[in-house]
């Protein structure tokens, strides 16, 4: 139960630095936010699987887990302009 409860605040806060980087108007709030996070750390994780950095699976080690949210968040910058472009291409 701990465990899902540091998943989805770290998800958050990945999803919510993602959306101060790239600022725009994509709505859904917390929700949406905290979505963009968790699918941008799985997005992440596989990134730095193909560069080299395996990525740490549980967040039991929070001090040791900082490569693993940076590419949660480059993970979740990722998610959010695939979002944007699909969301473009049905305007």
């Amino acid at each position: 139960m701990v465990s899902l409860i540091i998943w989805l605040v770290l998800g958050f806060l990945a999803g919510y630095i993602a959306k101060m980087i790239l600022p725009g108007t994509d709505g859904g709030g917390v929700i949406m936010t905290t979505f963009v996070g968790i699918i941008g750390a799985v997005v992440g994780g596989f990134i730095g699987t193909l560069v080299g950095y395996p990525m740490v699976s549980s967040f039991n080690n929070i001090g040791g887990s900082l490569p693993s949210f940076i590419s949660s968040v480059i993970g979740a910058i990722v998610v959010l302009l695939v979002f944007r472009a699909i969301n473009g291409l049905r305007l």
